[in-house]
C-alpha cells in the first residue's frame, strides 16, 4: 500500500489512467460498438475541441487560479468572426484574427483584475462570463448565425480539414490538440516558466521572494486560457457550420472537472497535462458510453459527480498520508 500511495503521489495521472482503461473495458463488454471506427471518429471530433480549453485550464489552475469565462469566450469568439465575415467584405482570415484578438483582450482583462486589483479569479471570471455571453447574445439577437459555406476557405481546411484513414475520419483539430498538449506539457515540466507556474500556485509569497514574476505569469495564463477557448470555439463553429451565442454553456465546469479528475491540485501548486488528457477522455467516453449501453443521457452528471468526488477523496488521502510521513 505504501508503494502504491507513493506512486500515485509522484504520478497523479496513474489513477485516472486505470479508471480510463476500466471504462473502456466495461463499455466495450456491454456494447462492442463502443470501439467501432465510427464511434471513435465521432468522439474525437468533439473531445479535442473541449480538450483545448482543458489544457490551458490545467496551467491556470496549477498557478492557483480559475477561469469561469471560457465557455462564454468559446461562444463569443466565433460569433464575432462570422458576424464580420457574413456582414462585411472582410476576409475570413482577418475576421479570425480580430476575433482572436478580442479573446486575448478578455484574458488580459481577467488577469489584470485578478493580479492588480486583487479580486479573486472566481468572481472576476464569473463577471466576464456574463459580459461575454451577453455580448454574443446582443450581437446575434439571441439567434445562431446564419449558415455559410466556408469549405473553399483555406483557413477552414487548416483548422478543421478532415483526413480519411480507411473508415476512420479525423479532423485537423486533433492535430492542434496534440500539438498544444505536447507544447504545454513541455512548458510545465521542462522550462523555467513551468517552474514559475507551479511556484505561483504552491506559495505565491515565497515565489515572489525568490524572484518569480507571479503577476506576469498569471496574466499570461489567463491570456492563454481565453485564447485557446476562443480558438476551440472557432474550430467548433467551422465543423458544425453554426455560430450559436449559447455555445459553450456549462463548459467551464466540465473543463474544471476534467482537470481535477486528471490529478491537478484544485488549490494550485501541482499540475499534469498528461493527467488532464486522460481526464478529458474519461469524461467524453463516459458521456458517450452511458448512452451506448442504454443508460439515459440525463444520468451523465450523476456519474461525473461521483467520479469527481472519488478522485478528490483519493488525492486528499494521498496528501494526508504524505504529510504524515506514512
Amino acid at each position: 500500500m505504501g508503494k502504491l500511495s507513493k506512486l500515485l503521489s509522484v504520478r497523479p495521472e496513474v489513477g485516472p489512467a486505470v479508471l480510463l482503461v476500466l471504462l473502456i473495458v466495461i463499455f466495450t463488454s456491454i456494447n462492442p460498438k463502443f470501439l467501432s471506427i465510427l464511434n471513435i471518429s465521432n468522439t474525437l471530433a468533439f473531445t479535442v475541441e473541449l480538450g483545448l480549453i482543458a489544457l490551458a485550464m490545467t496551467l491556470l489552475m496549477t498557478s492557483g487560479e480559475f477561469d469561469l469565462s471560457v465557455g462564454s469566450v468559446f461562444g463569443l469568439t466565433p460569433v464575432i468572426m462570422w458576424a464580420l465575415f457574413n456582414g462585411t467584405d472582410i476576409p475570413l482570415e482577418f475576421a479570425f484574427l480580430f476575433a482572436m484578438a478580442i479573446a486575448i483582450c478578455i484574458g488580459l482583462i481577467n488577469g489584470w483584475f485578478v493580479t492588480y486589483l486583487k479580486i479573486p479569479s472566481f468572481l472576476v471570471t464569473l463577471g466576464m462570463l456574463l459580459v461575454a455571453r451577453g455580448t454574443a447574445l446582443y450581437i446575434t439577437d439571441g439567434f445562431p448565425q446564419r449558415t455559410w459555406n466556408a469549405s473553399d476557405e483555406w483557413l477552414s481546411a487548416v483548422l478543421v480539414g478532415d483526413i480519411q484513414i480507411g473508415a476512420l475520419r479525423l479532423y485537423m483539430s486533433l492535430f492542434w490538440f496534440v500539438l498544444a498538449a505536447v507544447l504545454l506539457h513541455y512548458t510545465l515540466q521542462k522550462t523555467k516558466f513551468g517552474n514559475w507556474i507551479q511556484a505561483s500556485g504552491g506559495n505565491a509569497h515565497a515565489a515572489r521572494a525568490r524572484g518569480v514574476r507571479v503577476d506576469a505569469t498569471k496574466i499570461k495564463l489567463f491570456v492563454l486560457s481565453s485564447a485557446l477557448a476562443g480558438f476551440a470555439g472557432v474550430i467548433s463553429s467551422i465543423r458544425t457550420s453554426a455560430a450559436n451565442p449559447n455555445s459553450g454553456t456549462g463548459y467551464e465546469l466540465e473543463v474544471i472537472a476534467m482537470v481535477v479528475i486528471g490529478g491537478t491540485a484544485l488549490m494550485g501548486g501541482r499540475g499534469t497535462i498528461v493527467g488532464t488528457v486522460i481526464g478529458i477522455f474519461i469524461l467524453r467516453l463516459m458521456r458517450n458510453g452511458i448512452v451506448m449501453i442504454g443508460v439515459p443521457g440525463l444520468a451523465y452528471n450523476i456519474f461525473i459527480g461521483a467520479i469527481i468526488l472519488a478522485m478528490m477523496a483519493l488525492h486528499s488521502w494521498l496528501d494526508r498520508r504524505n504529510h504524515s510521513g506514512g
